[in-house]
C-alpha cells in the first residue's frame, strides 16, 4: 500500500488557498515539505493547476519540483459527466487532455467522478432535495439510471483506456453522490461493461455515506464488492447528523478513525484482495490540516502494518 495525499484544505502559514483552483505556485516549499514530514508519498493534483501551465518543459519543471522534495504526483484528477448532452463534450475532452498530462507529469492514475453540477440547486444552493448530498434522493443516481447510459460511459472509458495504456496510465470511476456510479453494484456493472487491464474503481465508500439521507448499503458489503476491481482508493471519514423529519442528513468530516466507517474492515478486505495501489487521504475541510491528516495517515499505516506482518 501506498498513501497519496488528496488535500481539501491548502494551507500552511503565511498561505491559505482554495484547493478547488490551485495554481502551481501555491505548492510552496513549506507545503511540500510537510506533506513528505507526515509521511505521505505522492500527491494528488487537480487537472485545473496543470491548465495555468502552457508549455510541456513547464509540467515537466513542475513534476521535477514535486519529485525533489521526494514525493511524486500520484493521481490527476478530472471527471465530470461522460453521457450527458451539455456536459459530456467537454468531460470528454478533459479525460483525454488529463491522460496526455498524466503521461508527461509521470502520474499513474487518471481518477474522475461521473456527477454533473445540480441542475435544480435551489436558494440557498443545495436547499432542494436531490441539489446536493444527504437528501432521500439523489440526481443522476444509478437507481434512476438505464443501462444505455452505462453503456454510453463504457464507450467513452474503453476509447479513454485504449489511448491510456501505452502510456503506462489507469483509469478509474469513482464511486461518487449524484452520478450513476454511486454504490457497489453500479461500479461493477460498469467495470464488466468496460472489462480493460487499465480501469478500475475508486471504491469511495465516504461518498456512499453522504449520498443519501441513509445510505442504502453496509459499508462492510460495498468494500467487499468492489475489492478486487479497484485501482485508486479515496478515503475520508464522517459522522451523520440525521434529521428524519426533514429526509435530510448533514455530514462533519472528521479523521479516519472518528467517523462511522470501520477503515479497519475497510483496509483488511482491499489487503485480502492484494491490493497494491493508492490509500488517499481526503484530508480535512477545515482547522489544523496537518494535525487531522496526519492522524488519518499513522491510523492507516498502523493498520496496513499490522495485516503485513501478520502475512509474513
Amino acid at each position: 500500500m501506498r498513501f497519496c495525499y488528496a488535500n481539501r484544505r491548502h494551507t500552511i502559514f503565511p498561505i491559505s488557498y482554495e484547493y478547488t483552483d490551485l495554481k502551481p505556485d501555491n505548492y510552496t516549499d513549506a507545503f511540500l515539505s510537510k506533506t513528505k514530514e507526515i509521511g505521505f508519498d505522492a500527491l494528488e493534483i487537480g487537472l485545473e493547476t496543470f491548465e495555468y501551465i502552457g508549455q510541456r518543459n513547464e509540467l515537466l519543471d513542475f513534476s521535477k519540483r514535486i519529485s525533489d522534495f521526494g514525493l511524486r504526483i500520484g493521481c490527476l484528477r478530472s471527471g465530470g459527466t461522460l453521457h450527458d448532452a451539455k456536459n459530456g463534450p467537454k468531460n470528454i475532452e478533459r479525460l483525454h487532455k488529463s491522460i496526455n498530462i498524466a503521461e508527461i507529469v509521470g502520474a499513474e492514475i487518471v481518477n474522475g467522478a461521473l456527477s454533473a453540477p445540480a441542475r435544480l440547486p435551489g436558494y440557498p444552493p443545495g436547499s432542494l432535495p436531490g441539489s446536493e448530498k444527504g437528501w432521500n434522493i439523489s440526481q443522476d443516481s444509478s437507481k434512476d439510471s438505464m443501462l444505455y447510459i452505462y453503456d454510453e460511459i463504457a464507450k467513452v472509458y474503453k476509447h479513454a483506456c485504449d489511448i491510456a495504456k501505452d502510456k503506462n496510465i489507469v483509469i478509474t470511476a469513482e464511486v461518487h453522490q449524484n452520478s450513476p456510479v454511486d454504490n457497489s453494484w453500479s461500479a461493477v456493472l460498469l467495470n464488466n461493461k468496460i472489462d480493460k487491464e487499465n480501469f478500475g474503481i475508486n471504491p469511495d465508500l465516504g461518498n456512499i455515506l453522504w449520498n443519501y439521507d441513509i445510505p442504502e448499503e453496509t459499508f462492510e458489503n460495498a468494500i467487499d464488492s468492489m475489492a478486487s476491481i479497484s485501482k485508486y482508493w479515496h478515503c475520508k471519514n464522517l459522522q451523520t447528523v440525521y434529521h428524519p423529519e426533514n429526509n435530510r442528513s448533514v455530514f462533519l468530516r472528521v479523521p479516519l478513525p472518528d467517523g462511522e466507517i470501520d477503515y479497519r474492515y475497510a483496509i483488511s478486505s482491499l489487503h485480502d484482495a492484494n491490493y497494491s495501489g493508492y490509500m488517499t487521504i481526503e484530508g480535512a475541510w477545515a482547522g489544523d490540516q496537518w494535525h487531522n491528516d496526519l492522524k488519518s495517515l499513522d491510523y492507516a499505516k498502523k493498520i496496513w502494518n499490522e495485516l503485513e506482518s501478520i502475512d509474513n
